[in-house]
Parts: structure tokens; sequence; C-alpha cells
């Protein structure tokens, strides 16, 4: 979750299908998906390593490769914030995607209203194989009485390259995206007070490798670095194989 419970980290997964690779790499994320409404802040940095790997296996095909992202905030303004990033997945043969994704915070727009973002992720760079250049739209709001935060979103791909890469050739080239995250245990640093555990949940649709769920936890050791853990599903079993546990560091800094 790259702002992580206040929401982010990704995913990254790379699977093979007839000699030809996908990954998945994002923007700001909730826990498996990118539906959040967070985005960087102005001038601050993101850093995330995930791992996704098989647990009671004695082999490693299940594995997906290891990705490394960096995200920055771009816009130095109160009620329209913006990020741009890249994601780089080891080992693969076509390792780095990009994303960027632009919104209004919550109340912007009109009283109580809901925050509102639009992205791009997974823009692989070699055609028919990594170029899933996905957009989504997403609506985000805080309900009452500290109860968290629920997201739902829209996606769709720009090519066909989401939809011929699911098990068959024949997956779905768009869906819609539901999350929740809710931060407890609020301790407080010089800069104030922010919560040291956030529970986050997520759930993506679709034949496809996007199409999946799961829970997760995220540790605060502070402010700025966090550690998520939990267990991912999928929908494309044949694609995107068992159940993997993923472990991610998250980090944010300024120079």
């Amino acid at each position: 979750m790259k702002l992580k419970g206040l929401g982010f980290c990704f995913a990254a997964l790379v699977c093979s299908l007839s000699c030809s690779e996908s990954g998945f790499a994002t923007s700001s994320t909730t826990y498996w998906t990118p539906c959040t409404t967070d985005v960087q802040p102005f001038g601050v940095w993101h850093i995330t390593y995930d791992n996704y790997f098989t647990v009671g296996k004695k082999r490693k095909p299940g594995d997906f490769p290891t990705d490394v992202g960096l995200t920055v905030g771009l816009l130095p303004y109160k009620k329209l914030n913006m990020e741009i990033g890249f994601d780089l997945l080891e080992p693969t043969e076509e390792p780095l995607f990009f994303n960027a994704k632009i919104g209004t915070p919550e109340g912007v727009l009109f009283d109580n209203a809901p925050a509102f973002n639009v992205g791009i992720f997974n823009v692989g760079t070699k055609k028919g194989v990594t170029d899933y250049d996905i957009v989504d739209f997403i609506a985000g709001k805080t309900l009452p009485a500290k109860m968290g935060r629920i997201f739902a979103a829209y996606y769709i791909s720009a090519t066909n390259t989401l939809k011929t890469t699911a098990t068959g050739g024949d997956g779905d080239n768009s869906g819609f995206m539901i999350a929740y995250d809710k931060g407890f245990y609020p301790v407080k640093d010089e800069q104030g007070e922010y919560n040291r555990f956030v529970f986050a949940a997520d759930y993506a649709s679709g034949k496809n490798y996007i199409g999946g769920y799961g829970p997760g936890l995220y540790v605060y050791f502070t402010r700025n670095v966090s550690l998520l853990t939990g267990p991912v599903w999928f929908n494309d079993k044949k694609l995107n194989g068992d159940m993997k546990w993923t472990i991610q560091l998250d980090v944010n800094f300024k120079f």
C-alpha cells in the first residue's frame, strides 16, 4: 500500500502462458488492488518491495517475481493530487511497468462528496505481452463513527492483452473492484497521531490476472515505514496458481 492504511501496498505478479508474460504493477493500492483514492502527497517519494510466494509447496514455480517500485506525488495542491511511478518485476524478460493517478480528496467537489480518482496502471513496454494499459475510475468515502473507509472502482484495459493472456485466451477485459480499510491502535509522534495497525481487504472481479481478493494487516513501525502481510486468492487459478502469501515493505521519504 503506497500510503498504506491511508492507503497503499500493492501486488506484483508475472505469470507465464504460451511463453508470454504478464505483469501486475500499480499505483497506490489498498491490498491486492489499486482500489483506493489515496495519492502520494506532493514531493513525497514511496518505495515498495513486494513478495508473493506459495505456502506448503516443495517447489517454487508458483511464486511471483519480486516487485520493486518507486512512486512520487507531483502536485502541490490541497484539492487536486497526482502521482506517477514505475515498477520493476524481476526476474522477468519484460520487467518495466509504469503507472499514474490523479484525483480529488473527499469534500472537494461538493459537501460530503466522496473522493474521486482516475488512473492507469500496468503500462508495460512490449506490445501484446505486457501492454495491459488498464484505466480505473475510483470513488472512496470515510464511514461515520470511525468505522473505516470504503472504495469502489471500475477498470478496463485499453488493449486486448489483459483478455488474451487469461486462461484459454478468453478472459475479461474489464471488471469492478471493492475495498475496505480501517486503522486502529493510535499512537503519536512529533507530527501527530497515526495508527500503528491497519486492516485492509479488497476484491477484483474478472477472469484475468487482476481478478483476486484477500485480507491483510499493515504494521507501522513509524508513520513512514510499514510492513504488510496476508493471503491472496485468485479468480483464475490456472493462470495465477494457488493462494499466495504476501510480505510487503513500504517506505515514504523526502529528499
